[in-house]
């Protein structure tokens, strides 16, 4: 396995300084991992205590193994981040003052073949984030109408050829059911034309992000995450989110930048009570990683960091 190599960390740290110097607090690392953040914090905040949070098991395994030196500084959750609320309830908390999503599929996830996240290795179509419950990605090019893999594609790769591929796939599917990922790479370099292929990078990273996202329900997941994670997110307590492509980005900016908005009329010379801004952007637009770090790790390249601090009461 590759080292794992916290993308943006020192910039995270910064982040939350503020908020955890010298003072007691609790963060919900809401997308644990392999526990590279969360390591970090810890050592940078004495005092900080520290919900984790992950949907895959053998992730939360690896993490508690790496946080184990923290003691019981540290509580475990297995669950997807959207039930961040119950999960600081199951353990005696109602709020938290700071919170972090480091979106995506781990490095753990990638480098583990059996779970079928990469391309670059025949290996069992899967793509669970939980391998415990739910459809795999075989299950989705096998059983879905040709209509629903077409809107899959587009709305979830954007991918431009989400119809030439389809019709390659139900060709394929009424011969021999997918099982692999090795033949659905070899059926994405004939579907895709040799022009694009040249250009426009891997053929096969469109769809498999599509695959992986309908797998795991991402964009769902997330919309109900954000939300969620805001309400419980204490007056003076900070968010930072790391996403790594653009429909996850579009989530996350649209639900910061609509309780950064007051709701006072415009025109009016006070801001109404209770109709004031609830947060505050901590950075401008998306932050990315700088060229020596994506030397470093080229999983930073993608990355999209945004952040804010709440400086009122949830409406």
């Amino acid at each position: 396995m590759t080292e794992h190599v916290p993308v943006l960390l020192d910039r995270i740290v910064e982040l939350f300084t503020p908020v955890f110097a010298d003072r007691d607090g609790v963060l919900v690392d809401a997308t644990v991992g392999l526990g590279g953040h969360s390591d970090a914090l810890l050592e940078a905040f004495p005092r900080l205590r520290l919900v984790a949070l992950d949907r895959d098991p053998a992730a939360l395994e690896k993490s508690r193994e790496r946080l184990a030196r923290h003691g019981d500084r540290v509580d475990f959750v297995h669950t997807v981040y959207d039930g961040l609320p119950e999960a600081l309830r199951g353990v005696g908390l109602s709020h938290a003052d700071g919170i972090l999503f480091d979106l995506g599929v781990s490095s753990m996830q990638l480098d583990r073949t059996e779970r079928g996240f990469a391309y670059a290795k025949d290996s069992p179509l899967d793509m669970r984030m939980d391998p415990t419950t739910g459809f795999t990605a075989a299950d989705v090019l096998n059983t879905y109408a040709p209509g629903e893999l077409v809107r899959i594609l587009r709305d979830y790769g954007e991918e431009r050829f989400a119809q030439r591929i389809v019709k390659s796939v139900v060709k394929a599917r009424e011969q021999e059911p997918f099982t692999t990922s090795g033949r659905l790479v070899e059926l994405l370099y004939d579907a895709v034309p040799a022009a694009t292929r040249r250009t426009g990078g891997h053929p096969a990273k469109r769809t498999f992000q599509a695959l992986r996202i309908e797998v795991n329900g991402e964009l769902e997941v997330l919309r109900r995450a954000m939300p969620a994670a805001l309400g419980a997110l204490k007056v003076g307590g900070r968010i930072v989110v790391e996403s790594y492509q653009s429909l996850e980005d579009r989530l996350v900016k649209q639900a910061l930048a609509e309780l950064a908005k007051s709701r006072t009329p415009e025109g009016l010379p006070v801001e109404l009570p209770g109709h004031g801004p609830e947060l505050k952007l901590l950075t401008r637009g998306a932050e990315k990683a700088g060229e020596e770090e994506i030397e470093r790790n080229p999983r930073a390249a993608s990355v999209r960091l945004r952040a804010a601090e709440r400086i009122g009461e949830p409406r």
